[in-house]
């Protein structure tokens, strides 16, 4: 997902969005451990989109904090 699509979700789908791909991406890492994975960039990728929610989230929550 693009900043820019992130950017657009309100505050509550952002933290769904948080919670489901981190569970993706655990239960990934779980199955690359037991047999690697055909592309295993997906799961560098999938740590840097929620990583990039959470920025975004954060930002959301401080300008409302202003």
């Amino acid at each position: 997902m693009k900043a820019k699509e992130v950017r657009e979700l309100s505050k509550e789908e952002l933290k769904e969005h948080i919670k489901a791909d981190t569970f993706n991406y655990e239960q990934e890492k779980i199955r690359h451990s037991v047999s690697p994975i055909a592309d295993p960039s997906k799961i560098t990728k999938m740590r840097k989109d929620i990583a990039r929610m959470k920025t975004i989230l954060s930002q959301k929550e401080a300008e409302e904090n202003k």
